[in-house]
């Protein structure tokens, strides 16, 4: 049986942050991109969008400013969202997988 796509280790993969995520986690539903973008950014966008998935699914906000790796955790406690995990994304930053409670 071939691979549908190649690799990330292979010479010309194309792996993007969202195989990164999908093989480590649960499938986001919505993907939120906020790569080189600053505090507070990332934690505005989710909190604006969070509301565009139903309650169960997971969101996924793609960010490489450093202050996210305790920003996203820390809303997801004072919102009462379900902080997941984080993935490390195969160039700079992370993937934080959050499940939306309400």
């Amino acid at each position: 049986m071939t691979p549908s796509h190649p690799p990330a280790d292979r010479p010309g993969a194309t792996a993007g942050p969202e195989a990164a995520v999908s093989e480590l986690a649960p499938a986001p539903t919505l993907t939120i991109d906020a790569l080189g973008r600053k505090c507070p950014i990332p934690i505005i966008m989710l909190a604006e969008r969070i509301r565009e998935v139903p309650v169960g699914q997971v969101v996924a906000v793609l960010a490489d400013d450093p202050a996210a790796e305790t920003d996203v955790p820390a809303w997801c406690m004072l919102k009462s969202q379900e902080f997941i995990t984080s993935v490390d994304l195969p160039r700079d930053g992370w993937a934080f997988l959050v499940r939306r409670s309400y």
